[in-house]
């Protein structure tokens, strides 16, 4: 460790403020605080007074806001602190490359891949929970971080299951991973009953507490279709060995099928903190208090095939990963951009999907990214087309 207390572990949490970064920040905090731990740096957005309070309470070195314009509202936050404070896509940048052994990716959206991509590339274990890293730019992150000699250490509960359960010695054996998906919301509404929904409505989901938009993308499916396409790049998979099954319980929370006909599957109460947890402590386990399951009070677990004429965004996500290149960057830019029209109302719940699969289709023969910048093109290209289509 080149900085600091050699007895304790040094991180940094990317997009502190967020569902992800304050259930990081319990974790630390039910495992030691700052006994055990250095923060090297926080980032947020536009909530100063968390993000204020979030690096006091543990000693950060820096805090960064990733809007220029509330750098003065956070250096007075923090005024006689002695934290360093900074603010926009520098900010990020300097903290996400600041000596920190441990780094959890949860900025949402493409926010979230320069600065996730510069702490791989220094070499930094990734706890990821951005999934544009793997969606827009699977090949040349996965890359990255191979080259820089860390390893990715997935948040999402999904692919925290599969990692629990994937046995490295045996992975010649694999014969398909299922993703198991709540269904949400409107699993059970028809398509009727579903073009008139609202954001509101939308963001209520059954088992689990997230953000905004994660809650509505999971009430698409598109956050199970980004998933998909994330789990071919985090475990080496075809498409066809990536499967999805409903399961309203949220008790197992993804499977592993073998060659030799058994399942693997990790089961847990929903509580984010324990990916978390497992991925801050790895590969090690940590002592947690979240809820245990009891399976005499399980009266039943409950499977269904998921209807991809409701929820055709695991259609598009099989298509972008069977089409490859920069697909991927095609189809999140333009659901992002059909996301926030959603949540304004100038979009309907059903439309999202229809706006990007016609963004898909103006752009599937985009060039496969050779860098960065290839990948950030694809993504406005995608972006402006959805935004006209909106308008």
């Amino acid at each position: 460790m080149a900085s600091g207390d050699s007895t304790k572990r040094r991180l940094t949490i990317l997009g502190s403020t967020g569902s992800i970064g304050t259930n990081t920040l319990d974790v630390i905090d039910r495992l030691g605080g700052r006994d055990r731990f250095e923060v090297a740096a926080l980032t947020g957005n536009g909530n100063i007074p968390l993000l204020a309070e979030q690096a006091r309470r543990l000693g950060a070195e820096l805090a960064v806001t990733a809007d220029d314009n509330l750098y003065q509202d956070l250096k007075s936050a923090l005024a006689g602190s002695g934290i360093a404070v900074a603010a926009g896509r520098s900010g990020l940048t300097e903290a996400a490359e600041r000596d920190a052994g441990w780094v959890m990716a949860a900025i949402v959206g493409n926010a979230g891949l320069a600065p996730t991509l510069a702490a791989a590339r220094r070499g930094a274990d990734i706890a990821l929970a951005n999934k544009e890293c793997l969606v827009s730019a699977g090949s040349l992150f996965v890359d990255a971080v191979k080259m820089g000699g860390g390893r990715l250490l997935p948040v999402d509960s999904e692919h925290n299951a599969i990692f629990q359960v994937l046995e490295n010695d045996q992975r010649h054996a694999v014969e398909r991973i299922i993703l198991t998906a709540s269904g949400g919301p409107f699993r059970t509404k028809s398509l009727d009953e579903m073009r008139h929904v609202t954001a509101a409505t939308a963001r209520a989901h059954p088992n689990w507490s997230m953000g905004l938009k994660i809650s509505i993308d999971s009430a698409s499916m598109f956050n199970k279709a980004l998933e998909m396409i994330e789990a071919r790049h985090l475990f080496g998979l075809n498409p066809e060995q990536i499967e999805v099954i409903v399961h309203p319980q949220s008790v197992i929370h993804s499977m592993v099928g073998y060659s030799d006909g058994s399942v693997l599957a990790q089961l847990g109460c929903p509580d984010m903190r324990t990916a978390i947890g497992y991925a801050l402590s790895y590969p090690s386990r940590c002592d947690l208090p979240v809820e245990r399951l009891d399976f005499a009070k399980l009266s039943r677990l409950d499977f269904e095939a998921p209807d991809e004429i409701r929820f055709p965004a695991l259609r598009l996500a099989r298509r972008a990963m069977e089409s490859g290149g920069v697909q991927g960057a095609v189809l999140n830019g333009a659901k992002e951009t059909a996301l926030e029209a959603f949540i304004k109302g100038r979009a309907g719940f059903l439309a999202m999907a229809e706006i990007v699969e016609k963004v898909m289709d103006a752009l599937a023969d985009l060039p496969a990214a050779a860098t960065m910048d290839d990948v950030f093109a694809a993504d406005e290209k995608a972006r402006q087309m959805a935004a006209g289509l909106i308008r």
